[in-house]
């Protein structure tokens, strides 16, 4: 056990420091103070860090902190550390090590025993989640599912009986195939789509999924998906027979193998989609 008392000690501090998503006059006062009394600031991304100091006239060097480089990024803040600085770490917009870096530089520095403090300040996740509709609590944060389909296809298999609120990020050339899929999967559930939140083009757009899908071609910017949880967790039902195999004793008994395969996905209380994959599957 390890008990952080952030300010009864002289051990150098590593801060977790929020940057706006969009709208920068939602940098705080304390944000500031602490950017401007830090030398050093570890940044997703310095080419977008720079112009938030350039407004600001902050003077901390920046460093480059990304998931690419934490093999030669995280020894290095660590170093700064033993020397005695405090660090200051920034992503792109939003809060560090939700969806972002963060995570592994904050595991080590506790694990060296240095000060880990959180700033308070702006988070997509919670922005989308207050605003939704949804219920708010319980509520899950995902973030973002895997890029592959066949992935993304088995991580929301595995959420899809959660009762409690469900928060996805997602980019917009991924959201048309990503809202496709949770349809088939989780069911035309209620939802709310936030894109540009903070922004001026800032929208919430709260629906069913197949009545925002008849949309998301004309829609841009970062999104956040707040998720209707399952009504209740339905087991299904145990067959002797494959759906194939089911498929076909219909057919056998003369119906069409459109019509086989509603009755099909009737009986098992499954989408008709999957039923029609199973029984043309070679």
């Amino acid at each position: 056990m390890y008990r952080q008392k952030s300010f009864e000690n002289d051990r150098a501090t590593i801060y977790l420091v929020p940057t706006p998503i969009g709208n920068l006059s939602e940098m705080s006062e304390r944000a500031l103070n602490i950017l401007k009394s830090v030398h050093y600031i570890a940044a997703e991304d310095t080419r977008n860090t720079v112009k938030l100091c350039n407004h600001f006239n902050i003077q901390a060097k920046l460093i480059s902190h990304h998931e690419h480089n934490l093999q030669v990024a995280i020894p290095k803040i660590m170093g700064l550390l033993e020397a005695g600085e405090n660090v200051a770490i920034v992503s792109d917009a939003g809060y560090p090590a939700i969806s972002d870096p963060g995570y592994e530089v904050v595991k080590e520095a506790i694990r060296q025993n240095y000060n880990v403090v959180p700033i308070s300040g702006c988070n997509a996740c919670l922005d989308a989640l207050v605003v939704s509709g949804i219920a708010p609590q319980p509520f899950m944060f995902y973030g973002f599912l895997s890029h592959d389909n066949k992935t993304k296809k088995k991580e929301l298999e595995s959420l899809k009986n959660q009762t409690v609120t469900i928060v996805f990020y997602e980019a917009p050339h991924r959201i048309k195939k990503t809202l496709t899929i949770m349809l088939d999967i989780l069911g035309d559930r209620q939802m709310a789509l936030c894109r540009e939140l903070t922004k001026k083009h800032e929208e919430i757009i709260r629906g069913s999924i197949s009545e925002i899908l008849e949309i998301v071609d004309e829609l841009k910017g970062e999104m956040v998906i707040v998720m209707e949880g399952a009504k209740e967790v339905v087991e299904e039902e145990v067959f002797d027979t494959s759906i194939k195999e089911h498929v076909q004793e219909f057919v056998d008994k003369g119906m069409s193998a459109k019509d086989a395969i509603k009755e099909v996905a009737k009986i098992r209380k499954i989408n008709k989609n999957k039923v029609y994959e199973e029984y043309h599957k070679k």
